[in-house]
């Protein structure tokens, strides 16, 4: 197992959650594509981001530090 930490603004766990919260917030205060899509696209989404989640965990090979 890898000891060595690298810094926690590079971890692309993070970085995928942070682009993922910024569109949803930018969608909640715009409201650009929700009357478009049909209510099982935000189903969709949400298990995007669960499965990217869980693919970036699978392949994290270093701790974070601060």
């Amino acid at each position: 197992m890898n000891a060595e930490k690298k810094p926690w603004w590079k971890s692309r766990t993070l970085q995928f959650n942070a682009v993922v919260a910024g569109l949803a917030a930018l969608e909640l205060s715009a409201k650009l594509i929700q009357p478009y899509v049909p209510g099982n696209v935000y189903g969709y989404g949400v298990l995007l981001l669960t499965v990217g989640n869980a693919v970036l965990r699978i392949v994290t090979t270093q701790g974070l530090s601060k």
